[in-house]
């Protein structure tokens, strides 16, 4: 990472501006009102009901949102920001801004290149990638796409003990830094959007690849998936969930891996602090972007409870409902290390592939920066609760 940060704003905004003057308007829409109206007219039917919807009513969606805009931001006025500095450095990661793309899955349905363009988009902003268990390209493919940039593993762990083991140890051999853990999925969630187009992917084998690469996957099967592919898609819907999963089974990936492990998922601090009793490396504080429980409580509303029951001895991440900077902004002011973004960057792939990726996430950092200058914060930590009226 160079020595000299990135003056995000300035930087951004000045190139949109200056190539104004030429008659040039972004391509990508830097607001997520119309970046998500520009995705909607170019995805499939089927990719936007996956990517766009939440559970039941969606509710929880609305929960998300309904919280941020709960929480208003009181700039303070001459606070000398001149300079600011958004580096951050997260599970012996060095990133350029406190922002993390958290793990979707099937990123095919949105772009042919998936996964490939976002390790591509985010090694060149130098900021951390989370690799998706339902990805649509191989984990090890998906760490030469991203090269030197940082990167961690998301693991959905399953009914096969021996299937989870093997991902976290692909994932350590291919390079990533830490282990996500993502608890609020031990089934799927009721998708009235998906359920009304009969449509899910996993059955098509798509965003398999993880699976269908994995030594352990492979041998539960009759037929090689090149040979089958129904039948490895079939297998993997056996395997994928178990609701029976609990602290007991999950702690046997100390013996897997030394890597820092994160619960993905926690809403409340009681699980909190058992999850910082159980010696957990870290907590993301995420209700699946409201995929998972219709009526479920706003991520963001959850978080200053689950922040006070850490009591600082692990990082707390964000993710879910996250849509513009000063979205990001509330969630470090609110207690997180690091906030994650989902449906935005999406959309941007969908749009535009790798350059849509990273147009998106130049906006959001962009914003992030302006709103830290308008707030006279120079640096990720000056944010905190005085930061908020």
């Amino acid at each position: 990472m160079s020595d000299t940060p990135r003056s995000f704003g300035p930087e951004t905004q000045g190139a949109i501006y200056l190539r104004g003057l030429g008659g040039a308007k972004p391509e990508i829409a830097t607001s997520f009102v119309g970046l998500e109206a520009q995705a909607k007219q170019k995805m499939s039917q089927e990719a936007w009901a996956y990517v766009a919807g939440g559970a039941g009513l969606e509710s929880a969606m609305d929960a998300n949102r309904a919280a941020f805009a709960r929480h208003a931001i009181a700039p303070r006025m001459l606070g000398g920001a001149g300079q600011r500095d958004l580096r951050c450095e997260i599970f012996g990661v060095k990133a350029a801004a406190p922002v993390v793309t958290s793990p979707i899955g099937v990123l095919e349905m949105m772009h042919a290149d998936a996964d490939l363009a976002v390790a591509r988009a985010t090694a060149r902003l130098n900021l951390p990638m989370i690799i998706s268990s339902q990805a649509s390209f191989p984990m090890e493919e998906i760490a030469k796409a991203n090269g030197d940039g940082p990167r961690f593993f998301q693991l959905y762990w399953g009914k096969s003990d021996a299937i989870a083991e093997s991902f976290v140890k692909r994932a350590e051999a291919c390079g990533c830094k830490a282990i996500f853990i993502t608890l609020d999925t031990t089934i799927l969630g009721w998708r009235p959007r998906d359920l009304d187009l009969g449509f899910l992917p996993f059955l098509r084998s798509q965003g398999i690849a993880q699976y269908t690469s994995d030594p352990a996957f492979r041998a539960l099967l009759p037929q090689t998936p090149e040979n089958n592919p129904q039948a490895a898609a079939f297998q993997f819907t056996q395997v994928f969930s178990d609701p029976g999963l609990d602290w007991e089974r999950i702690a046997k990936i100390r013996s897997w891996t030394k890597l820092p492990v994160i619960l993905k998922g926690i809403l409340r601090p009681d699980d909190a602090d058992k999850a910082m009793s159980e010696g957990y490396d870290g907590i993301l504080v995420s209700n699946h972007g409201g995929r998972q429980v219709d009526g479920g409580i706003g991520a963001l509303t959850a978080l200053p409870g689950v922040v006070a029951a850490v009591k600082g001895r692990a990082p707390v991440l964000f993710d879910s409902g996250v849509r513009c900077g000063a979205d990001i902004f509330k969630a470090l002011a609110l207690g997180a290390k690091v906030a994650c973004v989902g449906r935005p960057y999406v959309y941007g792939l969908a749009l535009s592939g790798e350059a849509g990726v990273q147009a998106v996430l130049e906006y959001l950092l962009a914003e992030l920066d302006i709103t830290m200058a308008l707030n006279g914060c120079r640096r990720p930590t000056d944010i905190n609760t005085a930061c908020l009226a």
